[in-house]
This record gives C-alpha cells, sequence and structure tokens, in this order.
C-alpha cells in the first residue's frame, strides 16, 4: 500500500482549472523543451501523470508518452483530452509500464507523494528498471525551505496570487510537509485543499540514484538551465543509466 494522498472524482475534475498557473506558458513551455530535448527519438513514461499537464505537450511534440498515475480520476480527466495516450494505474514505486525508455520523468515536486524514504528509493529503483543503457531520469522539486523559518515559525509561503495563496508548514524531525492551499472560486468564495508529502533534500536523491545504479549528470536551479547554487529554491536533476552508445 502507498503512503501518497490519493486524488478523487471531486478533486481530479477541479484539478486544471485550480492549478491554472502551473499550466501557464511561462510555467509549462521551458519544461516540455527540455524534457523533449532529452527524450531524443525515444519514448518517454511520466510517473505520477495526472491529467497530462506535461504530457500531452510532450506528446504533441512526437514523444510516445506513456504514464503512471496512482487515481484513476486523473487518468480520466486526462483521456478526456487525450484518448490514446496510454497510462497504467498504480504505485509510481512498484507499477511497470511496458516497453523501455529513453527518458522517465518526475515533475513539480511529485516525489514527495511517497512518504517515506522507502518508497523514494524504490521510486528510483523503479525509473532505472524502465530505462534503457544511456538513458536517463529527471525530477523537478522543490529545495525545503526551512533557512525561511525564524524560531518558532513552521509555515512558508510558496505561491501567492489572485486566484490562489498556498502555504507549506514542516515537521522538521520527521521531513514531513504539509501543504496548504486556499483557491478563490467562481463564486468569489476560497475552498481550502491539503496535501501532505515528505520533503528530501538533493544530495538524499543523490544517494537514492546510486542504490540504484544511476549517476548525477546535471542539476540545474529550473527548466531553463539557471545555475544550482545553496541559494536556489528548486532543482531540475537529471541522473543516466550506465550504458548505451
Amino acid at each position: 500500500m502507498t503512503s501518497s494522498d490519493y486524488w478523487d472524482a471531486e478533486t481530479a475534475a477541479a484539478y486544471d482549472e485550480s492549478s491554472a498557473f502551473m499550466f501557464e506558458p511561462g510555467v509549462l513551455d521551458p519544461a516540455v523543451d527540455f524534457l523533449a530535448g532529452l527524450s531524443g527519438d525515444g519514448p518517454a513514461l511520466e510517473l505520477a501523470i495526472g491529467t497530462g499537464r506535461v504530457a500531452i505537450p510532450l506528446a504533441e511534440r512526437g514523444v510516445a508518452v506513456t504514464g503512471i498515475e496512482l487515481s484513476q480520476p486523473m487518468v480520466d480527466e486526462l483521456h478526456r483530452k487525450r484518448p490514446d495516450l496510454p497510462v497504467v494505474v498504480g504505485d509510481m514505486a512498484t507499477s511497470t509500464a511496458p516497453g523501455e525508455f529513453s527518458l522517465v520523468y518526475l515533475v513539480w515536486n511529485t516525489i514527495g507523494n511517497l512518504r517515506t524514504q522507502r518508497e523514494q528509493v524504490a521510486c528510483f529503483r523503479n525509473a532505472a528498471r524502465h530505462l534503457v543503457p544511456g538513458g536517463h531520469f529527471v525530477v523537478e522539486v522543490g529545495v525545503p525551505a526551512l533557512r525561511r523559518l525564524p524560531p518558532g515559525q513552521t509555515a512558508v509561503p510558496f505561491h501567492v496570487g489572485e486566484q490562489h495563496v498556498g502555504f507549506d508548514t514542516y515537521d522538521l524531525a520527521t521531513q514531513q510537509g504539509t501543504s496548504h492551499h486556499y483557491s478563490r472560486q467562481s463564486d468569489g468564495t476560497f475552498a481550502y485543499g491539503v496535501h501532505n508529502y515528505r520533503y528530501v533534500w538533493p544530495a538524499e536523491l543523490d544517494l537514492m540514484a546510486q542504490l540504484s545504479g544511476l549517476e548525477l549528470e546535471r542539476r540545474t536551479a529550473d527548466w531553463r538551465g539557471a545555475p544550482f547554487t545553496g541559494d536556489s529554491e528548486s532543482h531540475v536533476s537529471v541522473w543516466r543509466k550506465p550504458g548505451g552508445g
């Protein structure tokens, strides 16, 4: 059994609208450009594919995309937009998609949906099993914002907009976090949503990759390739499976 939160039908139906800022071209296009370039002529596998925010525009670039997704309602929403995109319904740490892939990717902090270290390691191993020699595993995830926590404070905002306000709370002893979302509805009221996750450090991810037989190829602060520094609040990391041409 997975520790991940489960997106039900109500949440899935509202996901694209409530997460509209994630679909903005300035946010989405650089990710699709990056992944399309890394995939080349080979197929790609998206773990936690959701409603297809990244997978659908990537498939429109000519990449053969397959997905793994825990929530059947999220898959239903994806298939309303792109019925022909294959998705395996199951846990991204253990479920298997048919075939081998030149690229496996996991975006927008979704590695944290697995709320134990054991499951996160299993996810890396699952990604490695799906890769051809020379293939790449890409993870986009935030750096825990603990430096922004003054003594006694447990919450840090991560998005403040007209339609959405979100902040994270942290348990520093267990690496458990909770994202709190307040989203404006069409009638002017606000709806509250919550998402639980396990935050993970870049060095910890590198160790998970090493345990899975993957080698770090590069790490940048974002999809555009900005240098990753001690002040970066997120990173895009690329690990390579040894072998290949």
